[in-house]
């Protein structure tokens, strides 16, 4: 049912009432708990082991659909480099790419250098079989309109990453990453589809991308960016260079 607001800015959901019936960035939320493939060990103080992190923004250009970082470093500094095009979620109007670190800019709850070090300094424990990381993007379009068909089809991507998780020997290495070779993904029954342009590298995109970057963490961390980060930054510059 939808739930009227005292305030009167929205509506029941009647088109007579020339009201939206909720707010852009509402969410129907669900007990995890109802989730029929939730692993049993969910919530066991423990831990589950994890196997995988995904990162992803909604880029219409420049970022691939897939792309699989070549350590625990390089996923690091992808997670503290995002961008994204901006949602209801944020403060932006209009269909800018902003900067996004992590997907948690609007939550960070302390200092944003100390955050992504808390970070690296994870991938220093011993005795860690670390998860693999990754960054997909399903929004990348051709003439403006998306390449990829997203919703359900999202799954033959993950289970590229499930079998690369299995130690599947699916990948090549790439200036920016481990993308997928050329027909490892399952596109069975999806009809014509351009998957060269999904994973074209386009490096005056990906020289604009790095400037960019560069500015934010000059701007928001001019003491505070781990050197790791801008060491991973600065090889990124130098394999754009090789290119």
């Amino acid at each position: 049912a939808v739930v009227s607001t005292q305030s009167g800015h929205y509506g029941r959901g009647r088109p007579e009432s020339g009201k939206p019936s909720s707010h852009p960035n509402s969410r129907f939320c669900t007990p995890s708990r109802q989730c029929p493939v939730m692993d049993a060990a969910w919530e066991d103080p423990k831990g589950v082991p994890i196997s995988a992190i995904l990162f992803g923004g909604r880029r219409p250009t420049t970022i691939p659909l897939v792309m699989e970082a070549k350590n625990w470093r390089q996923g690091v500094y992808w997670g503290a480099a995002m961008r994204s095009e901006a949602t209801a979620a944020a403060e932006h109007g209009g269909k800018v790419i902003m900067h996004d670190p992590f997907a948690m800019r609007p939550f960070f709850g302390y200092n944003f250098g100390d955050y992504i070090q808390h970070w690296l300094d994870f991938g220093n424990k011993e005795g860690l079989s670390l998860p693999k990381v990754y960054f997909v993007n399903w929004f990348r379009k051709q003439d403006g309109k998306f390449i990829w068909p997203g919703f359900g089809e999202n799954c033959r991507v993950l289970e590229w990453i499930f079998n690369r998780a299995k130690g599947a020997d699916t990948a090549v290495e790439t200036p920016i990453g481990v993308l997928p070779k050329p027909g490892a993904i399952n596109t069975e029954g999806l009809g014509p589809l351009d998957m060269k342009s999904l994973f074209d590298i386009n490096k005056s995109d990906w020289e604009a991308e790095y400037d960019a970057v560069q500015k934010y963490f000059n701007e928001q961390l001019p003491q505070d960016l781990p050197p790791a980060i801008q060491q991973e930054l600065n090889s990124l510059r130098s394999r754009l260079s090789d290119m």
